[in-house]
């Protein structure tokens, strides 16, 4: 049984290819301009919208791991500025930096350019261009006023990069429980 569900604006088609045969396992691959994604014929329509979601993820995560190099990365942001912000942001350098440990990326207006922490490497390519559209649109709106969100608005996972952002955030805030002695260990 094969059923077919955009994702979200923006993104490829989703077909969804239900199996009798399959009993656990969810897995995906990209097909042309579109993703397939296999599951269990007995799943209930929200566990395939919950897996949809997971394995989107763990794709965009995989294919994002191949590093792009700054000028890649340049084109990229030339390419999100055309299509968000109709082609008015223009960096003039875009660069994988290793020193930001407390923020994802920053902006020099003055001079065009914008810096991406390398911790961002690895994560979905949602993330990535979130963060890019973010620096892309202090190009043209300086601070964190209403008109800066505004722009934003435009990118249709910005909540979701932010949200994931966050949870990134929030996780190495934790204590390291590798660290704590034996006894100390909940069980």
């Amino acid at each position: 049984m094969t059923s077919k569900s955009p994702r979200d604006p923006g993104t490829s088609a989703v077909e969804v290819r239900r199996s009798a045969r399959r009993s656990r396992t969810v897995s995906a691959y990209r097909e042309g301009d579109r993703t397939v994604v296999l599951i269990p014929a007995r799943m209930s329509e929200a566990e395939e919208r919950r897996w949809v979601g997971v394995m989107l993820d763990k794709l965009a995560a995989k294919e994002s791991r191949s590093v792009l190099g700054d000028r890649e990365l340049t084109e990229r942001a030339r390419r999100l500025s055309d299509q968000y912000f109709d082609g008015r942001a223009r960096p003039g350098s875009v660069r994988w930096v290793t020193n930001q440990n407390t923020r994802w990326g920053s902006c020099t207006p003055s001079e065009g350019s914008i810096r991406l922490s390398h911790r961002l490497q690895g994560m979905p390519e949602y993330v990535v261009d979130y963060v890019l559209l973010h620096e892309l649109a202090h190009l043209l709106v300086p601070g964190h006023g209403p008109r800066f969100w505004r722009l934003l608005e435009a990118y249709p996972r910005t909540e979701r990069a932010r949200g994931y952002l966050e949870g990134v955030a929030a996780v190495d805030r934790l204590p390291n429980l590798s660290d704590r002695p034996e006894d100390a260990r909940e069980e």
